[in-house]
This record gives structure tokens, C-alpha cells and sequence, in this order.
């Protein structure tokens, strides 16, 4: 069957129909694919149909049901409950906003931040849509990418694919007045337990307070913080 099994005979069977249909199966398919007697795998199936575990397309085969997205979405964030504290870390040990970034399609999403108490700042509120062609987290987002990924979005971007190459090279990126007038940030990636970057780790503040070169001073921290968020 090619799947962990726990020992637990009923679940295990269960966890390996729903394997089986993640493409929508046929009774006939379950039966080939699990290796199981067709009376149970039809029986488990019919049980999770039930539990609205799986549902029947139209062609009356078997597919993934609503009740597993719900379970999942139920879930907490592992990624962003995580990524409190250590905002709030990074904050305190640079005196920056700090702010967590994912990508959706050419846009960047804030869905995490930890803000200055006080003093000047430069405030991206959790929820807020940047693009994904200016600003040192954008360039964390795209440096991983394949090239058919990146290209449609460098003739419009701030940075260049030298500057993309450079990122990877050094495994941080910095920006100064790129997203903003008067706003430097740097940011590192954050990466899952294969490797591809999923997020993007960041710090931004005034260019009179970070300078024309902050990565100088802030790379190391960022990068620490994001390797801490990264495999989770």
C-alpha cells in the first residue's frame, strides 16, 4: 500500500482509500489501488462519504469531501503562531517594524507584524497587499523561483535578475526607497522542510534611521530569524 501504518487496522484502511482518491476513484479503482476487498473498501468509502470525508463527482466516483478542508482550515497556522514571538524578537534586537510576507500570485501579503512602540516607522498592517516588484521581500519571494515564474514580473519590477542572482548568492535581500520613498527593509527567507522558500521574513524603517546599506547592520538577524521559522 506504500503508506505508514499505525496498527490501528480500520484507520489505516481509511487513511489509505483516502489516499486513493485524492484524483477520484471508482469503486473498481479503490479495489486496485489499495489492494483491499472490494465489500471493504466499499464499506470504509461509503463510512468517510458519510463523514463527508469523501463525496461522489458526477461520474459517481469518489473524491476528496469538504469535511477534510474544514478539519484542516480548523487548524492553527504552525507558520504564523510560531512567528509571533520571533517578531517580536526581532523587533527588540533591531528596533524595527518586523513583518512576515507570503506570496499570492504577484502580490505579497502581510499576514504577520510586529510594530515599533514608538518613534518613526514604517507600519505595513497585518492584511496589507504590496506587489511583488518592489521591496526586499519581494525579492526573497521571487530569488528561488523558477525562471518562468520571474520573468513576466522583471520588465515591471525595481530590481533586476542580477540583483535576484546576488540575493540567493548571499541569502538575504535589502532595499532602500525601492517599495517607498524614505523606507529601507531587509528580508530573508523562510523555507520548509524541503527547502523552497514559503515566506518572507522582514524588518523596515526609515533610510535615516536603517542608512542607504542596512543589510550591513540587520542581515544577520533577519536571516537567524527566518532559519529558526524555516522546516516547520
Amino acid at each position: 500500500m506504500g503508506h505508514s501504518m499505525s496498527g490501528v487496522g480500520v484507520l489505516d484502511k481509511a487513511v489509505v482509500i483516502l489516499a486513493a482518491c485524492v484524483d477520484g476513484a471508482s469503486l473498481a479503482e479503490l479495489v486496485e489501488r489499495t489492494k483491499l476487498p472490494r465489500a471493504t473498501a466499499h464499506r470504509l468509502a461509503q463510512a468517510l462519504e458519510i463523514h463527508r470525508m469523501l463525496v461522489r463527482d458526477t461520474q459517481g466516483r469518489w473524491r476528496p469531501g469538504p469535511r477534510l478542508g474544514e478539519l484542516a482550515n480548523a487548524a492553527p497556522d504552525v507558520l504564523l503562531t510560531a512567528a509571533e514571538p520571533l517578531l517580536a524578537a526581532l523587533r527588540d534586537a533591531t528596533g524595527e517594524s518586523a513583518q512576515l510576507y507570503l506570496r499570492r500570485a504577484d502580490e505579497r501579503i502581510c499576514v504577520a507584524a510586529a510594530e515599533r512602540a514608538s518613534g518613526l516607522r514604517d507600519t505595513v498592517p497585518v492584511g496589507s497587499v504590496l506587489p511583488m516588484t518592489a521591496g526586499s521581500a519581494a525579492q526573497i519571494l521571487l530569488a528561488w523561483e523558477p525562471p518562468e515564474a520571474v520573468m513576466p514580473l522583471l520588465p515591471r519590477s525595481k530590481f533586476t535578475g542580477r540583483t535576484l542572482a546576488e540575493v540567493r548568492r548571499r541569502g538575504w535581500a535589502q532595499s532602500v526607497a525601492e517599495r517607498e520613498a524614505g523606507v529601507a527593509s531587509v528580508s530573508a527567507p523562510i523555507r520548509d522542510r524541503t527547502g523552497r522558500v514559503i515566506a518572507a521574513i522582514s524588518i523596515s524603517g526609515p533610510i535615516e534611521r536603517l542608512g542607504r546599506r542596512p543589510g550591513e547592520r540587520h542581515a544577520m538577524a533577519v536571516v537567524r530569524a527566518g532559519q529558526r521559522l524555516s522546516g516547520l
